[in-house]
């Protein structure tokens, strides 16, 4: 055959085929699109373009080679569990119509918090935000995380972004050189900025987070004003160093400002990465450890700003109702845990001398619990074998490790230094056992810190709700409030931000919250969980922290693996940084 012969024939069957393409075309314009509702509630489904729109038409025709976008909303009360079939994933979902297509759309009851059958908790000491998470920022950039607003040091934020965005790094004026030991920190125009800076050190010499300090702190040269200044940190830190005996090394109050990064704490900027943490968590009271830690357990300190006995105001238990007593009273079993390493329980681990090791033992109520509740307050090795045994309580706490060292709290002494990195690996084996156990299902497990312990934080208290109308009953003579009156003088503000993670199955991935809360929100989570009326008017007015959570879909049913907390750190307390 010759060349113009062959063309010719090959045109021949092309134009013969063209017919049976187009009618087999032309008998196939449309394509059935069918869906399906399914699960243990309802919602509705509706197409772009039209033609879907369940409960009323769950199918229709659309013509070949259409792109259809489906798109479920839960009615309330109810979520949207996903997508099944010719869909997936939990999105509007796209198909394009080459075919006949079915789709199912699951609807759920909508879970809440009485999905968590354990809740515990445990307040380490004395550590600001900025101090501890301060460079939480840096360390996203570092490790591949999303950034998202946080609110730590500004010298740690992206310059473009979510707000807050880079700034200077803070600073205090500090302590004129003009006037060394043995004479008082003055501060006046001589003064040096000491500016926030990067500790080596895992120990150091413990600041006062006490009442007059924190007011001092809110506003050096009239703490008494409704205006928060912030730059009374260095000036309280190096007095008091001046006036201990025998002195602190930092006679000048220098560690204040002194922050720690993920180098130091990778196990804590681990977990508050992954897990829900917030950058708007205070401690209830601008004071030390006993008021905050009567406020975590009852709402409210009933008067004292200073611990039980520090004076002759404040000889008496207090009368408050606890939350144990609520929780044993609506037959939820609950457990206060305590570290009896280095204490005379080591050897006597019996309810009476267990309650001397809680902040329990400052209430009336908490006197009754030897006697009464004696299998309610136990030591750590039950915690640990509560987890193995699937027997742990519906409320936990976990006292803090404070006679082993292992709380957290600044150093007291030059001679016993406290380190941060064994306290950090000692929470995260309270943790990790967790995550690793049956219960880890449905617990919620909250770490936060009592109070701020002096340490500088860019962030001022904010307005609280009085728990009960109650003034400070126990100042002291010459205390800054004695002195005159001011919106700090009565508990009606919070006191300084601490550091917090919630982590649990249900805890939202890589979230931080921007809503005021303090401590006693714990209080409140309890509550709503087991639905018991709040302690008094402070816990009542927390918000909810439902927000930290997804009840409906668990991001973390199974846990990451965190790293192993640092303990190489150096440890010193006679020099900075």
């Amino acid at each position: 055959m010759t060349r113009h012969n062959a063309f010719a024939t090959s045109m021949v069957l092309a134009l013969a085929i063209v017919p049976i393409l187009s009618a087999k075309s032309a008998s196939a314009t449309t394509y059935q699109l069918s869906v399906t509702l399914a699960g243990t509630s309802s919602g509705t489904v509706v197409s772009t373009p039209a033609g879907i729109s369940c409960g009323s038409t769950c199918s229709a025709s659309f013509a070949a080679g259409t792109v259809v976008t489906l798109k479920a909303t839960a009615k309330t009360g109810a979520f949207f569990a996903g997508w099944s079939g010719a869909c997936k994933g939990i999105g509007n979902c796209k198909l394009t119509m080459n075919s006949n297509l079915s789709a199912t759309a699951t609807f759920n009851v909508s879970q809440t918090v009485k999905v968590l059958n354990h809740i515990i908790f445990i307040a380490q000491e004395n550590r600001s935000l900025d101090h501890y998470f301060g460079a939480l920022r840096a360390y996203w950039r570092l490790n591949k995380f999303s950034d998202i607003s946080f609110d730590g040091l500004p010298q740690f934020n992206p310059t473009s972004g979510a707000a807050p965005l880079y700034g200077p790094a803070p600073s205090n004026p500090g302590c004129d050189p003009a006037y060394p030991v043995p004479d008082d920190c003055t501060v006046d125009s001589s003064s040096p900025q000491i500016t926030s800076y990067h500790l080596i050190t895992q120990c150091v010499e413990n600041p006062s987070p006490s009442w007059n300090e924190s007011h001092a702190d809110w506003n050096r040269a009239d703490p008494l004003l409704a205006t928060p200044t912030l730059d009374g940190y260095v000036w309280t830190a190096g007095h008091d160093s001046r006036n201990m005996s025998p002195r602190f090394y930092d006679t000048d109050g220098k560690r204040v400002m002194g922050y720690y990064d993920w180098t130091d704490l990778n196990y804590y900027y681990f977990m508050a990465s992954e897990f829900a943490t917030s950058d708007r968590w205070f401690s209830p009271v601008m004071s030390r450890t006993g008021p905050n830690r009567e406020y975590l357990i009852s709402s409210t300190s009933q008067g004292d700003a200073y611990p039980l006995g520090s004076d002759s105001q404040d000889q008496s238990l207090l009368t408050a109702t606890t939350i144990f007593q609520e929780l044993e009273a609506a037959g939820i079993s609950w457990k206060i845990y305590v570290n009896t390493q280095n204490t005379a329980c080591a050897s006597n681990p019996t309810p009476q001398c267990l309650l001397t090791l809680s902040y329990v033992e400052n209430f009336q109520w908490g006197q009754t619990i030897p006697s009464t509740y004696p299998q309610n307050i136990t030591t750590m090795t039950q915690y640990f074998n509560d987890l193995k045994n699937d027997t742990l309580p519906q409320v936990a706490i976990i006292e803090p490790a404070s006679a082993a060292g292992l709380d957290e709290h600044g150093s007291d002494s030059d001679q016993y230094p406290i380190n941060i990195q064994l306290g950090a690996k000692y929470v995260s084996s309270l943790i990790d056992a967790l995550m690793t156990s049956t219960s880890w299902k449905d617990s919620a497990f909250i770490l936060t810190f009592d109070e701020f312990g002096g340490f500088y934080d860019h962030v001022a208290p904010k307005p609280a709700q009085s728990p009960d109308g109650i003034s400070p009953q126990d100042l002291m003579t010459n205390d800054i409030c004695t002195q005159g009156t001011g919106p700090t003088c009565n508990f009606t503000y919070t006191g300084y931000r601490v550091p917090m993670i919630v982590v649990s199955p249900y805890a939202k991935k890589h979230f931080v919250s921007h809503t005021v809360r303090d401590m006693t929100a714990i209080l409140k989570l309890i509550e709503e969980r087991f639905q018991l009326t709040p302690l008094t008017k402070r816990d009542a007015a927390q918000k909810s922290m439902d927000e930290f959570f997804n009840f409906n879909t668990p991001p973390w049913v199974t846990p990451p693996t965190p790293p192993v907390q640092n303990t190489s750190g150096p440890c010193y307390l006679n020099s900075l940084p």
